[in-house]
C-alpha cells in the first residue's frame, strides 16, 4: 500500500500550509497596526498583537501535525491516539476553511484545501486501527453456531 508517500505528501503540504498561514496573519497583524482603528472598542495594539499570536499557534499547530504524518511516513507506524486526534481535529478544520473559502476567496483555494483535506483523511484512514500484538486478539473459544452435530434438532 502506498501509505507512506500519501503521508510525506501530506506532511509537506502542512508545512508549506504553515509557511504561509504565519506569513498572512503576519501581513494582517501589520495591516491593523498600521491603521491605529479600533474595532468594537478593541485597541488596535492588542488586535495586531492577538493577530501575530493567532498566526504562530496556529503554524505551530499545522507544523506539529505535519511532525507526526512525517514520522508515521518515516517509521510506517500509525500516530497515537492523541496523534490521531490531532490529525482529525486538522482534517476538520480543513474541512470547514474549504468550505468558507469557495465563497470568500474563491475556487482555486477551495481545490487546495480540499486537496491537503483529502490527503490528510487518507493518512489516517490508510494507516488503520493500531495493531496488536499476536495472541491478544483472536476467534474466542465458543461451540459452533448452528445445530448439534447429533442429528437431534436443535431446542425451540
Amino acid at each position: 500500500m502506498a501509505r507512506r508517500p500519501i503521508a510525506a505528501a501530506a506532511a509537506a503540504v502542512l508545512f508549506v500550509e504553515a509557511v504561509g498561514i504565519v506569513f498572512v496573519h503576519w501581513i494582517l497583524a501589520k495591516v491593523v497596526s498600521g491603521q491605529s482603528m479600533s474595532l468594537a472598542g478593541l485597541d488596535p495594539d492588542v488586535m495586531s498583537t492577538s493577530t501575530y499570536l493567532m498566526g504562530g499557534g496556529f503554524g505551530l499547530y499545522l507544523v506539529a501535525c505535519g511532525v507526526l504524518l512525517l514520522r508515521a511516513a518515516l517509521s510506517d507506524r500509525p500516530p497515537g491516539r492523541v496523534g490521531r486526534i490531532l490529525l482529525i481535529a486538522c482534517a476538520v478544520v480543513h474541512g470547514v476553511l474549504g468550505a468558507l473559502c469557495v465563497g470568500l476567496v474563491g475556487w482555486v483555494a477551495f481545490v487546495v484545501l480540499m486537496a491537503s483535506f483529502g490527503l490528510i483523511v487518507l493518512s489516517v484512514i490508510a494507516y488503520g486501527k493500531r495493531e496488536e500484538p499476536e495472541g491478544l486478539t483472536g476467534p474466542v473459544d465458543a461451540p459452533p453456531a448452528g445445530p448439534p452435530e447429533n442429528g437431534t434438532p436443535a431446542p425451540a
